[in-house]
């Protein structure tokens, strides 16, 4: 059966990497808005109420405008905005943490943020299981592609080849650190440091762990099994191999992948770990994601159409 789905925002990046995913399927057939009515108000409420999926790919203010437009109970909707990500009645898509079943059967889904993503996968599972305490004040060290940064981040990227590395949310409180608290259940908001650098996509996210420090937390051994065994039945997520000579690389010609790769590195005598995650931003960072979310949701194998 071929469900319909309309992409709110289908020209952006994210929009435009999810349509490649479902360009070829069978299952899904795409409602289009041509130029001259994609910002229409009365045809994307058409559109928004006749699709059997909806994917908001927009700023916050407006996702939230479109999912207010839908009024009937049959629409099933994505957001890929930061509008949901903590909000009642919308279920977090990130189906390995927050469950499969409750990602398949969900009318609202809110697709995880890319830095949130690797950040949650490494430290939700632990605290769950014990290893990590919940009222330690974490830190998170990130580097992203700058294709997640939208049209005029790229566009400032791209102009100046010059630029190394570009860090942002001096001021603190990204947007990205309400759902990193809320989805690990940390009594203290993350300290979150992230950075752009000229690579177009790719992303590695840093968790730092001074064991010794940390009341009841686990071995970096204990930690790894944990982990190898929570996502052990998933083809998404995954344990790293070892990297060879002992670093791991972001390369600027990285290609496009749905696949996460984590990794935990302890020293020698156990009282330091560090938490690393390796993903692509426009992958299971945010496209792949949604369309994860999306096959479940139609009752598809989750891995239907991407790249792993």
């Amino acid at each position: 059966m071929t469900r319909t789905v309309f992409i709110d925002g289908a020209v952006g990046t994210t929009g435009l990497e999810i349509a490649e995913r479902l360009a070829g399927r069978p299952e899904f057939e795409l409602i289009k808005l041509d130029e001259s009515r994609r910002k229409d108000p009365v045809a994307r409420r058409e559109a928004l109420n006749e699709a059997e999926f909806v994917i908001l790919c927009l700023p916050d203010d407006a996702a939230r405008e479109s999912a207010a437009m839908i009024d009937n109970p049959r629409t099933r909707v994505i957001d890929a905005s930061t509008a949901h990500r903590v909000s009642p009645g919308w279920i977090y898509g990130f189906p390995e943490v927050s469950g499969h079943e409750a990602v398949a059967t969900a009318m609202r889904v809110s697709n995880p943020g890319c830095y949130s993503t690797g950040f949650i996968a490494l430290v939700a599972p632990l605290i769950r299981a014990g290893l990590l305490p919940a009222d330690w004040p974490y830190t998170c060290n990130a580097v992203s592609g700058y294709s997640g940064g939208g049209k005029s981040l790229i566009e400032r990227f791209e102009a100046d080849r010059d630029i190394a590395w570009r860090g942002y949310a001096l001021k603190l409180g990204h947007k990205h650190v309400p759902e990193m608290q809320e989805r690990c259940g940390l009594a203290v908001a993350p300290l979150f440091t992230p950075a752009v650098i000229p690579a177009h996509r790719g992303m590695v996210v840093d968790v730092p762990l001074p064991l010794s420090a940390m009341k009841g937390a686990g071995t970096p051994e204990a930690m790894r099994e944990w982990l190898t065994n929570f996502y052990g039945s998933s083809k998404i997520v995954r344990m790293g191999p070892p990297p060879p000579d002992g670093e791991l690389l972001l390369r600027c010609s990285s290609v496009g992948s749905d696949r996460l790769d984590l990794f935990v590195f302890g020293s020698a005598d156990g009282r330091q770990a560090r938490l690393v995650a390796s993903l692509d931003n426009l992958g299971k960072g945010a496209s792949g994601a949604a369309v994860q979310s999306l096959n479940l949701m139609a009752g598809l194998d989750e891995t239907a159409g991407l790249r792993l």
